[in-house]
């Protein structure tokens, strides 16, 4: 074992370096070994934000897949079908661009981070017992004219905040004194586990809202994650915790974004494409009162006041010309002219 953390050590002690000096660097603007973790943490999720907002994507969109995944399901049920299902499923990740276990990436890319925090807290906190028993405090991977230096010599290694050695684990108790002296680094480890649920429930409330399935898979995963790195928390320094604290929240802030801005929705082409089709409602109604409404008739203008108004016509002149008679009229008439 000692081999292989040689091994590893030697291959990543650039990296050690590099991310010592960066926490002598933010310790050196705010004497707090928090202070200058938490500086750290952001920058590191700066580098991972990008691979978190990936994944959340691909979570999405393995949502989106469930009714195919069900239908492929159903169609090769029995243990003689399973390698065809197999085959079926991963054509149709390929077809789509999704990567089964993309949504547990940024969890699992933490494993390396955290072995990296984890040997960097460790060199900080390193001392060198003499023969005499006297303990001297030798930190590496940290420049030696610094703050951060100079304070570790005299603390004899001990990274101390609010009256904690961060460099210390909740295990051995003894190693505290009293249970009272370990209970906040318990704290740490219960906040730490705590917050990635509450990761994973915003994840599922957001299915829940969207209509989406979360995958079998995906769920045993959840569950059971958070519970290893409960283990790793109670194993390495309270330092490292500290930083899992707060790239958890980082996570979180991150996927609230992207839910309240669309960036996840995994329906919001269709529903673009919905509204397209389908004019709005209030534009029917505008239109249908725009053909049904009668036009009303344009009123005829008075005429002007000033001009005289026409004179009545005589009555002699307003009687009806009278009507012509016919021949027979006028044959009748003769005859009765001539008796006469």
């Amino acid at each position: 074992m000692r081999a292989v953390s040689k091994f590893f050590g030697t291959i990543f002690q650039p990296i050690f370096h590099a991310i010592g000096w960066l926490l002598a660097y933010f310790y050196g603007l705010v004497p707090n070994y928090a202070f200058a973790i938490v500086l750290l943490t952001v920058v590191i999720m700066g580098v991972l934000t990008p691979l978190t907002v990936k994944s959340t994507k691909s979570m999405m969109s393995m949502q989106k897949l469930q009714p195919e995944i069900k239908k492929l399901q159903q169609k090769y049920k029995g243990p003689e079908n399973r390698q065809l299902l197999n085959d079926e499923m991963m054509k149709l990740y390929r077809e789509e661009g999704v990567n089964p276990v993309g949504g547990c990436l940024p969890m699992l890319l933490q494993a390396p981070f955290l072995f990296i925090l984890y040997s960097v807290i460790k060199g900080l906190a390193f001392t060198v017992t003499s023969k005499s028993g006297k303990i001297t405090a030798a930190p590496r991977y940290i420049p030696h004219h610094g703050a951060m230096y100079s304070n570790l010599i005299h603390a004899k290694g001990q990274i101390k905040v609010w009256g904690m050695d961060l460099s210390m684990k909740p295990f051995p108790i003894s190693a505290h004194g009293t249970f009272v002296k370990a209970l906040p680094f318990f704290v740490f480890v219960a906040v730490a586990v705590g917050l990635q649920y509450f990761q994973m429930a915003q994840l599922n409330n957001r299915n829940k809202k969207t209509g989406q399935a979360m995958p079998s898979q995906q769920q045993a995963m959840q569950r059971v994650l958070p519970l290893v790195f409960a283990f790793f928390y109670l194993a390495i320094p309270a330092a490292v915790v500290v930083y899992m604290i707060i790239s958890t929240g980082i996570r979180i802030i991150t996927q609230d974004i992207m839910f309240r801005t669309g960036v996840s929705n995994p329906n919001k082409g269709k529903v673009v494409e919905r509204e397209r089709e389908i004019p709005a409602p209030k534009e029917i109604d505008a239109a249908s009162d725009i053909v049904e409404a009668p036009k009303k008739p344009t009123p005829t203008p008075a005429p002007p006041t000033n001009q005289p108004r026409p004179k009545p016509r005589p009555q002699s002149q307003s009687r009806p010309a009278p009507k012509p008679q016919s021949s027979q009229a006028r044959s009748r008439a003769k005859r009765k002219r001539k008796a006469r």
